[in-house]
């Protein structure tokens, strides 16, 4: 039995349709390489499915501006023209844009203000007055959060400087002195057993009254 002809309407049947199409464009494209070997032909082929999709098929001695330029040429149809009314249309909307800002700019500095009315005086003064507030207090955060951290910074090295005194004082009043008689103690027996003289060591606070007047010759201490 033959094919049956099918009904040439739209699937209803959105999967249906994905089926079909997909089926159908590589039918298409096939017959495009196909014709292009066989007659030798420059054929440019595009195709979008219902979702947007993108398919595209040209001819490997030729690429798609060539076989559209050569299109309008023959038709003496202008693919470009609507594209580049509209890119020109754009670059003129940017022109402006840049022009009024460049004009804003230069009323901020006080320029060009001869064409401006009493309304729009007005209003450049209420906003170069909202600007320099918003600039000032962003001047007095920077200036405090810099302060605080110096602050913070002053005090760390007071601290460490106070520190440092402290360990110096202690090294200057640590005082050593050797016992030239060790065997009169328990320690000093054992020092002297282990060849070595008994070393003694204690700290003098000279601000005490009791020591101020107490005096050491020469043969009582000796500094190790």
């Amino acid at each position: 039995m033959g094919r049956g002809k099918i009904e040439i309407k739209k699937i209803e049947n959105p999967t249906n349709r994905q089926v079909t199409y997909s089926k159908r464009r590589a039918g298409i494209m096939k017959k495009a390489g196909e014709l292009t070997v066989l007659c030798d032909a420059e054929l440019s082929l595009i195709m979008f499915s219902s979702t947007g999709k993108f398919s595209e098929y040209c001819s490997p001695s030729a690429d798609t501006k060539t076989v559209y330029d050569r299109y309008q040429q023959v038709s003496g149809v202008n693919l470009w023209s609507a594209q580049y009314e509209k890119m020109q249309n754009t670059l003129n909307h940017l022109k402006e844009i840049n022009h009024g800002l460049r004009r804003e700019i230069r009323q901020r500095m006080g320029e060009d203000l001869e064409e401006l009315d009493i309304k729009e005086l007005r209003g450049l003064e209420q906003n170069m007055d909202e600007a320099l507030k918003l600039v000032r207090n962003r001047k007095y955060h920077v200036i405090s959060t810099q302060t605080d951290t110096y602050k913070k910074k002053l005090k760390n090295s007071h601290e460490t400087h106070k520190s440092l005194l402290r360990e110096l004082e202690t090294e200057e009043h640590a005082v050593y002195y050797v016992d030239e008689d060790p065997a009169g103690s328990y320690d000093g027996a054992l020092a002297l057993g282990n060849g070595t003289p008994y070393l003694y060591s204690f700290r003098t606070q000279p601000t005490q009254p009791n020591l101020q007047g107490m005096g050491y010759g020469s043969h009582d201490l000796r500094l190790a």
